[in-house]
């Protein structure tokens, strides 16, 4: 990191949370990167689609205990 960077670093570290936000969302935009309305926009529908998913049987949901055990086995836990 050059001293540039690492200076602006530290302004933008002590800017207010608001401000914050604001600039990564600018910067995140510069990169073309998805803004947060759209990538809330795109939750959105996966969450319906899952939804959907559920409701028609296309899916069947798994119990918590049983996700979280199968976790605990490839984890060695």
């Amino acid at each position: 990191m050059t001293t540039a960077v690492a200076k602006l670093m530290d302004q933008a570290l002590s800017l207010p949370c608001e401000d914050r936000l604001h600039l990564v969302d600018q910067l995140l935009a510069s990169l073309n990167a998805p803004s947060r309305e759209e990538i809330d926009r795109l939750w959105a529908t996966e969450a319906e689609n899952r939804i959907d998913e559920l409701d028609s049987g296309q899916v069947q949901a798994i119990p918590g205990e049983i996700v979280f055990e199968e976790i605990r086995k490839r984890l060695g836990k």
